[in-house]
C-alpha cells in the first residue's frame, strides 16, 4: 500500500509551531528546562529584570545568532546555511513568545496539572523534533552547531552531542548561581534530568512512526540553496 506524501515544507513548518508549544507547556509546568534551551531562559530571566521587552523567545534566538558566531569562528568560515537557522531561529522565537502569551492564562498551581503540562509538552518537543529531522530547511543552531563542528573536526556526532549537552548544563548551572545567587537553579530542575534521559529514545520512536507511515517528499525545489 502506497504511504500518503508528507511535504518536507510542512513539516518545518509543524515542527517550529509544535516545538513552541511544547516548550511553552514545559515552561509553564516549572519543573525544568532542556539543558539546551536553560541558557536562553536564564538570559531571558536575568535581562528581563532590567528590560522588561526582553521575552524568552527573543533571548532565544539572540543566544542561538551567538552561538553561530562562535561556531563560525571556531571552523573559520561562514557559511549562507547559518543565516536559514538564524532565520529558523527567529520564526521558533516568536512562535514561543506567541504560545507563552496563548497559554499564560492556564494556572498552573495543581502539582498533578503541572505533571500534566509537562509530560505533553515534552511529547510534543520530541514530536517536533522528530519533524526537523524530516526537512532540508536549516534546523536552530544548537543542531547545527554540534552537526558542523563534529564534520569539520572529525569528531563523533554522538559524543559531540553529549559533551555539548552536558556543556550547556554546566554552563546553565553557572548562569543561575551568578545571576540568581549560589545554589539557587532556576531552568535546571528534576525535569531537566528526565528530558535528558527520555528525549533520545522518544525522538527516535516518533521519527521511526513518521518513517513507517509516510512518504517524505518536497513540494518545492528549494533543497539545494540549503546546503551550500
Amino acid at each position: 500500500m502506497k504511504k500518503p506524501i508528507f511535504y518536507t515544507e510542512l513539516s518545518y513548518i509543524l515542527g517550529i509551531l509544535i516545538l513552541a508549544f511544547g516548550t511553552a507547556l514545559v515552561t509553564l509546568a516549572d519543573f525544568g528546562l532542556s539543558m539546551v534551551v536553560a541558557p536562553a531562559y536564564l538570559i531571558h530571566l536575568k535581562l528581563s529584570q532590567y528590560w522588561s521587552f526582553i521575552t524568552f523567545g527573543m533571548a532565544e534566538y539572540l543566544f542561538q545568532a551567538l552561538l553561530l558566531v562562535i561556531l563560525s569562528v571556531i571552523l573559520k568560515k561562514f557559511k549562507i546555511s547559518y543565516l536559514f537557522s538564524f532565520v529558523t531561529a527567529v520564526l521558533y522565537g516568536l512562535a514561543l513568545d506567541g504560545c507563552i502569551l496563548l497559554t499564560s492564562g492556564i494556572s498552573s498551581t495543581d502539582f498533578r496539572f503541572r505533571i500534566a503540562l509537562f509530560v505533553i509538552g515534552t511529547v510534543l518537543c520530541t514530536f517536533a523534533i522528530s519533524l526537523f529531522f524530516h526537512t532540508y530547511i536549516s534546523p536552530e543552531a544548537y543542531e547545527v552547531f554540534v552537526k558542523d563542528l563534529a564534520q569539520a573536526k572529525g569528531f563523533d556526532i554522538g559524543k559531540t552531542k553529549i559533551i555539548y549537552d552536558f556543556s550547556s548544563c554546566a554552563l546553565s548551572i553557572i548562569m543561575s548561581f551568578c545571576f540568581f545567587g549560589l545554589f539557587q537553579f532556576e531552568g535546571i530542575n528534576v525535569g531537566t534530568i528526565v528530558m535528558v534521559c527520555v528525549n533520545g529514545a522518544m525522538i527516535g520512536f516518533f521519527s521511526k512512526k513518521l518513517d513507517k507511515h509516510f512518504e517524505f517528499k518536497d513540494a518545492l525545489p528549494l533543497r539545494k540553496y540549503f546546503e551550500r
